[in-house]
């Protein structure tokens, strides 16, 4: 058991992230965010469990799914919320909206819309820190069904080849929108696939964050080790409202009520609130939810971008 501060800390990121993913839950059916979200309520422990384990430095890349791994990463809540909004003071500045999310400061280098494609861009990063014998690491997140994908099998076979200092993280909740793991791949076991590209693996099928943080702690420790090479963690989860926005999906069939509701009684927000005196996580709380209010009232109150903006930072 990790100790009081500790669990404290953690608490603190969940209450966070959940809180703020709620209200953009809330935000949704007005016209104010400008662009489709994907929630990660239900899988906010991965992310968290991971990122607690880095160090401030290091790179992360993550997916359309991608609220939890920014803020857990320290990515700025109000030019999060600011860029959900579509205004000039975003993380993208308005043009990149939820799927998307930048904060270089934070090292958080990017989500993608496309499935798998930030697996590329992560090991072309790993690469670099390789090639300049930087301490860094890499640490890419993604479904399991991205590695589906011609991209991610690619990607994992020249991390090993190189030795690469980055660590997969596979966020496995088992359904690509509405399609079961077992309706797509004959073998199921994610993390032995993986293993046979020659990189150690490991997988949390438990849903408890001291599993994850554990295992997470593990193979971070291996691939800082510039000699060792990449290292797969599959974590098993699950996200509790539809593939996309947030309403619940039950009335489509693809899954029951009773399966979410299995995963609801893991849910590490609880779970860690349980572990702390009323008074810590009653001032935790207090402190959270005045930030998320902040965070929102500085979007409502910032600038859309000016026309001119669309002919910035642009390839060509």
């Amino acid at each position: 058991m990790l100790e009081k501060k500790h669990i404290q800390s953690l608490y603190k990121t969940l209450y966070r992230i959940r809180r703020t993913e709620e209200e953009i839950a809330r935000a949704y059916p007005t016209d104010n965010i400008k662009s489709p979200v994907h929630l990660s309520i239900g899988q906010e422990a991965v992310s968290v469990a991971v990122c607690d384990s880095l160090q401030s430095e290091d790179i992360a890349f993550g997916t359309y799914r991608g609220h939890a791994l920014y803020l857990a990463k320290g990515g700025n809540l109000k030019e999060m919320i600011a860029e959900l909004y579509g205004k000039e003071s975003g993380c993208g500045r308005g043009k990149a909206g939820s799927m998307h999310l930048i904060d270089t400061n934070a090292r958080m280098y990017g989500a993608s819309a496309i499935l798998a494609t930030t697996i590329p861009l992560a090991v072309g990063y790993a690469l670099a820190l390789k090639m300049r014998k930087s301490p860094q690491i890499v640490v890419c997140f993604f479904g399991e069904g991205s590695t589906e994908e011609g991209a991610y099998h690619e990607s994992v076979n020249f991390a090993v080849l190189k030795k690469l200092p980055i660590l997969f993280v596979c966020e496995n909740n088992e359904y690509a929108i509405y399609s079961h793991i077992s309706a797509r791949m004959g073998n199921t076991d994610v993390s032995a696939r993986a293993s046979s590209y020659g990189m150690p693996s490991a997988k949390v099928t438990d849903g408890n964050i001291f599993s994850m943080h554990e295992a997470a702690k593990k193979a971070i420790s291996y691939v800082r080790d510039q000699k060792q090479g990449p290292y797969f963690l599959e974590v098993y989860t699950q996200r509790w409202v539809d593939h996309v926005g947030p309403d619940e999906d039950f009335h489509i069939g693809y899954r029951s009520k009773e399966s979410v509701d299995f995963w609801k009684q893991k849910d590490s927000v609880s779970h860690l609130k349980s572990l702390l005196d009323e008074e810590v996580s009653h001032v935790i709380e207090e402190q959270v939810e005045q930030e998320i209010k902040e965070a929102f009232l500085f979007a409502e109150q910032s600038n859309f971008p000016k026309v001119e903006e669309l002919y910035k930072h642009v390839f060509a």
